[in-house]
């Protein structure tokens, strides 16, 4: 992968966004605690939305500036809404509405997606690396859910977290807030790859590189296929997966992609 970074602007002066051939890098750049504000999370977010039908862009990296990764929601943002004349509740439910979407839309963009961790990950940051496709940490990261500690159940989070790690090993964590280190993020299958700190943004780049090789067309018929077949039973996982099989043999990149392996040549992928 190129190493030019192309910069593609900088939202609020919360999130930064930059080119690097197919990969796009999304930045928090709201330290030290990168928090997840309205404003950061609707930055975010209006970067996502650019991506989505972006053809140059294969991979999206979300990452952070400083040694702390992201703690989640902006807490004292949301105490100041107390005095509303509703305490809080509309500015509370606008919150979780926007956090949400953001979260889903990482989930179901066509991209892959790959959180870059150096740092402490707490609470809706957790929340924001279990629902990326991927995760690469360093070996100094720790990863929580510690809302309990101040009598505010990580709801929320909890909903990304069972999913990556089963319901046994994040009531765990959600019941007791206690953090867990890298290597036990990556046994319980919240990260893919633990590495040095200062090899983290070449391990990141290498893996994306890796990815944006592939057909980009597959990429997003199989995240489709995966998101949309978690729900289901297993005859109807099968169905849904069997038609999403079909519909990836019949792109020109699958067509393509077989001859070149029956004929023992290269590969041309024109993403479709």
């Amino acid at each position: 992968m190129a190493d030019l970074l192309e910069p593609m602007g900088d939202r609020r002066g919360l999130i930064s966004a930059r080119r690097q051939g197919p990969l796009l890098r999304l930045t928090l750049e709201n330290p030290p605690a990168n928090l997840l504000s309205i404003d950061a999370m609707e930055s975010l977010q209006a970067e996502l939305d650019g991506a989505r039908d972006d053809a140059g862009i294969r991979v999206i990296v979300i990452a952070a500036a400083g040694t702390l990764f992201c703690a989640g929601h902006d807490l004292r943002e949301m105490t100041a809404h107390r005095d509303d004349a509703d305490r809080g509740r509309g500015f509370f439910e606008q919150t979780f509405a926007v956090c949400s979407r953001l979260m889903q839309s990482i989930v179901n963009s066509p991209k892959a997606v790959i959180a870059q961790v150096d740092g402490v990950a707490t609470a809706a940051g957790c929340q924001l690396v279990a629902s990326c496709d991927l995760a690469v940490t360093s070996d100094r990261s720790r990863f929580g859910v510690n809302g309990i500690d101040v009598g505010l159940f990580c709801s929320t989070p909890s909903v990304a977290l069972t999913r990556n790690i089963g319901r046994k090993r994040a009531m765990g964590m959600l019941l007791t807030g206690e953090m867990i280190d890298a290597a036990e993020a990556l046994e319980f299958g919240l990260v893919n790859r633990v590495v040095p700190s200062e090899r983290l943004t070449d391990a990141v780049n290498d893996y994306a590189g890796t990815i944006a090789a592939k057909s980009p067309v597959a990429v997003k018929l199989g995240k489709q296929a995966v998101t949309s077949g978690s729900g289901l039973s297993l005859a109807e996982a099968y169905e849904h997966a069997s038609r999403a099989m079909v519909e990836n043999m019949l792109t020109a990149d699958a067509e393509e992609g077989i001859s070149a392996f029956l004929t023992k040549r290269r590969s041309k992928s024109r993403g479709a």
